[in-house]
């Protein structure tokens, strides 16, 4: 026999052996695939409620970034966290919301709120809407 005959041979053996391993080779079953690659990622519609629960605990900025983000959506929960953003300890938060919620065409909650809560802050806050409006 030659040497390129042994090397054909060899290759051949080897590679049937590869095919017969994979073929015979045990299988990841679909609950082993899962507990290996971690639990699958599960949505949340609530999450709104979360961020609610949270809001008090974060920074008067982060709070702000918040209320930006949250005008960018246009449903009925986020109006709801601009509406508890009015309450907002911060002045800076609570007009943010109020110009989020005046953007939004629910000028008349804001004036609900701000007559609800007379002072000098519902003042200032009334003026910068003013201001914030005559700009656009």
């Amino acid at each position: 026999m030659s040497a390129i005959t042994v090397v054909v041979v060899v290759v051949l053996l080897g590679g049937a052996a590869l095919g017969i391993y994979a073929w015979l080779a045990p299988r990841r079953t679909a609950a082993v695939r899962r507990e290996r690659e971690g639990a699958p990622l599960q949505a949340t519609t609530d999450w709104t409620h979360e961020a609610g629960a949270e809001f008090g605990d974060l920074s008067e900025s982060a709070r702000c970034d918040l209320v930006f983000a949250v005008a960018a959506l246009d449903d009925e929960r986020s109006q709801h966290l601009l509406e508890h953003a009015l309450n907002d300890p911060a002045e800076a938060v609570s007009l943010a919301a109020a110009h989020a919620l005046a953007a939004r065409g629910r000028q008349d909650r804001v004036d609900e709120h701000l007559a609800g809560h007379p002072g000098a802050r519902a003042d200032r806050i009334a003026q910068a809407l003013a201001l914030l409006d005559e700009k656009r």
